[in-house]
């Protein structure tokens, strides 16, 4: 099945799943499999990854191939390239374009959280990010798209995960208004990137296991300013802008950085708020373990009636239901 390569240390290859490998879209990198302690040789760069590399792949029971670490640039230019065209692909069933979907937003969005960043977020970051919402809009808009989603959603807390489902659930309320895609669109980016600001906050911080100190508590409440202020070079409009500043905003005014309360909390900006108190409750934390959907849909409608906009709960739970995750 290939060329034997001694492997310097495994730690220099990262896995991918094989439905990420396009057939007749041409990698500028070499893709390997493990096999025995050695990396093997599958696919040279410059080569085409044809359908026939991908049947041999499930025909062995292959589940993960491997990239050289020095090669994840070009394997992340090479998912923004073809995305759009592989999830609008219909010959391909609507659960491998939702794992192509979800693996590909966590790749840019693992890029922007776990990588160190410098002060701002970098141009190319944005670009893919925004690539990335749009061709996800575009795929959430069909019939039945968030049943689809659900079996990927993860119960185990990353940011980078995080951010995307809370941007799948506010785009699949997003669309149940009369928005324009613009305003879909501008409105989704915020919500992918409500949480851009964390990539400041020291991680033994974001990670302990236990109760905060006060202090610990005021350094992460400064996360939607890190976040507005990482992206102030970049081209986005105040509505975008707005979801990254004030998601943690409650209609109660108890809420941060401002203590804004009401119809001062835009309409978008309280779907966010909503998403992402509901995924953090459903994920594994390090101070607490996922709820089911149920509880913690009971907790915010039975504790924080007075903090989240309740029309939207309704909203959000015949969603929910209408996709079976409820």
């Amino acid at each position: 099945m290939g060329t034997k390569l001694r492997a310097a240390r495994p730690v220099s290859y990262f896995p991918v799943p094989p439905v990420m490998m396009f057939p007749e879209a041409l990698g500028e990198f070499s893709i390997y499999l493990w096999r025995g302690g050695d990396f093997v040789l599958y696919t040279a760069s410059g080569q085409k990854f044809t359908i026939r590399h991908s049947q041999v792949l499930h025909k062995n029971g292959i589940k993960e191939i491997y990239i050289q670490g020095t090669d994840k640039p070009l394997y992340e230019k090479y998912i923004e390239q073809n995305l759009g065209t592989i999830i609008q692909d219909e010959t391909l069933s609507i659960s491998v374009r939702t794992k192509i979907l979800y693996e590909a937003a966590n790749v840019v969005m693992q890029n922007v959280f776990e990588r160190k960043l410098p002060s701002a977020l970098r141009a190319r970051h944005f670009d893919r990010i925004s690539a990335v919402v749009k061709n996800s809009i575009k795929f959430l808009a069909a019939d039945n798209s968030l049943s689809s989603v659900a079996p990927f959603i993860s119960h185990d807390y990353k940011t980078y995960t995080h951010c995307m489902q809370v941007f799948i659930y506010s785009v699949a309320l997003f669309q149940t208004y009369e928005m324009s895609d613009h305003e879909v669109f501008e409105f989704g980016l915020g919500a992918l990137l409500h949480d851009v600001g964390k990539a400041k906050i020291p991680k033994r911080i974001l990670n302990k296991r236990g109760p905060l100190t006060q202090a610990e508590r005021e350094i992460i409440k400064e996360h939607p300013v890190h976040g507005v202020s990482m992206c102030a070079h970049l081209p986005m409009t105040q509505n975008t802008i707005n979801c990254i500043l004030f998601h943690h905003e409650t209609l109660d005014g108890k809420g941060y950085p401002a203590g804004i309360r009401g119809d001062n909390v835009p309409m978008p900006v309280r779907i966010i708020t909503l998403t992402d108190i509901y995924d953090a409750l459903t994920t594994n934390r390090p101070y607490a373990e996922a709820m089911q959907p149920y509880e913690a849909l009971s907790l915010i409608r039975n504790e924080m009636r007075a903090s989240v906009d309740m029309q939207i709960f309704k909203r959000f739970v015949a969603i929910l239901s209408g996709a079976e995750i409820i």
